[in-house]
C-alpha cells in the first residue's frame, strides 16, 4: 500500500480542536430519505465550518461512473462542479468543536484512505469516529424513527436497543473506516436510521433530526435541530394527507404500525431474520421502480 500521507493535506491554519469527534457523513451509499445528506448540510449550514483537511480526489474518484456536472451557458463553458472530499472543523452551540468529514465514497484505494484517516485522527486529537447512514426498513411513518447503532467498544451504544441479528451488507467506505479505526483502538461508532421503505425516494428530514440527535447525544454536543423538525412537521402533513387519498396506501401502513409496535413490545423479532442479507442501492432502486411502474395515473395529473 502507498503512503497514505500522500494522500491528503493538512491545513496550515488550523483551529483549537482540543479532543473532538469526526462525524463520517458520507455521499455514495445508500442514503434513505437523504438523511445523511440533510443532516450533513444542516449541520454546515448551521454552524461556521472551516476546511482542515483536504484529500486528493483525483485519486480516489471515478469520473466516469459518477460524471460532475457542467454548465454550458450560450457558448462557453460556465462552471464545472468538482468533487472535493474534505474534513470541515465546526464549534457547536457552546463552542466545542467537532469534525465533519463530507464528499464523495471514494471509488478506490479504500485501504489507504481508511489508512490516512487513521493518520489525520491522531494528528487531530480525535477521540471517537460517529458514522452517519440511512437504510430502508418496513416501519411506519407515524412511529418514531428508529435507530441501529453499533459501535466498538460495544458500551458506547449500550442505551440502544438490537434492531438487528447477524445480517450480511455490502461494504462501504464509512463502514471500513469503523473497522479499521476500531482495531487500531479508536472509539468507534456509527448510527443507521430506520426509513420507512416507502419513502426512501424522497427527502425525509425526521431521519436526518434522528441521526443529529443521535451523534449530539454520544459527542455530548449542542447542537440545533429545530429547522429540520419544522421541516419534518411539513413533510408529516403531505405524507398523512396522501396516505388518507388510498386505502390501499393506509392499509400498508397500518399493517406497518401493528409488526412495529409487536417488535417494540417484545412479541416478535428484529426487523429482518438473523443471518439474512440486507438489499443493496441498486437493488432498493430496482424494486421501487418496478413499485411505480404498476401504480396508476393520478385524476388530476393524467400524463404522469
Amino acid at each position: 500500500m502507498q503512503d497514505p500521507q500522500g494522500l491528503f493535506e493538512l491545513s496550515t491554519d488550523l483551529p483549537e480542536l482540543g479532543q473532538p469527534v469526526l462525524v463520517q457523513a458520507l455521499d455514495g451509499f445508500v442514503d434513505a430519505g437523504h438523511a445523511t445528506r440533510l443532516a450533513r448540510e444542516h449541520l454546515l449550514l448551521t454552524y461556521e465550518s472551516q476546511v482542515v483537511v483536504t484529500f486528493d480526489v483525483d485519486q480516489l474518484y471515478d469520473y466516469r461512473a459518477r460524471r460532475p456536472e457542467m454548465i454550458f451557458a450560450t457558448d462557453h463553458w460556465q462552471s464545472y462542479a468538482d468533487p472535493k472530499l474534505q474534513i470541515h472543523a465546526l464549534k457547536d452551540s457552546a463552542g466545542t468543536p467537532f469534525l465533519v468529514l463530507a464528499g464523495p465514497e471514494p471509488d478506490a484505494q479504500w485501504e489507504r484512505f481508511a489508512a490516512a484517516v487513521q493518520l489525520i485522527t491522531e494528528q487531530l486529537g480525535v477521540r471517537t469516529l460517529i458514522g452517519f447512514n440511512a437504510i430502508p426498513m418496513g416501519v411506519p411513518h407515524t412511529r418514531p424513527s428508529g435507530v441501529i447503532a453499533h459501535g466498538s467498544p460495544r458500551e458506547l451504544v449500550a442505551d440502544y436497543n438490537a434492531w438487528l441479528g447477524t445480517v450480511q451488507v455490502p461494504a462501504s467506505a464509512g463502514h471500513l473506516l469503523e473497522f479499521r479505526l476500531a482495531e487500531a483502538g479508536l472509539n468507534s461508532m456509527g448510527f443507521a436510521v430506520n426509513v420507512p421503505h416507502y419513502l426512501a425516494h424522497l427527502d425525509y428530514p425526521e431521519a436526518a433530526r434522528t441521526l443529529i440527535d443521535c451523534m449530539a447525544k454520544a459527542a455530548d454536543l449542542d447542537v440545533s435541530t429545530a429547522a429540520l423538525a419544522d421541516a419534518a412537521a411539513t413533510v408529516r402533513v403531505s405524507i398523512d394527507e396522501q396516505v388518507a387519498g388510498s386505502q390501499e396506501v393506509a392499509d400498508v401502513v397500518q399493517a406497518l404500525e401493528k409488526q412495529y409496535d409487536e417488535i417494540v413490545a417484545g412479541r416478535v423479532g428484529g426487523l429482518v431474520a438473523d443471518g439474512a442479507r440486507l438489499p443493496t442501492a441498486d437493488e432498493i432502486g430496482a424494486e421501487f421502480e418496478q413499485y411505480l411502474a404498476g401504480q396508476p395515473p393520478r385524476p388530476e395529473d393524467p400524463g404522469a
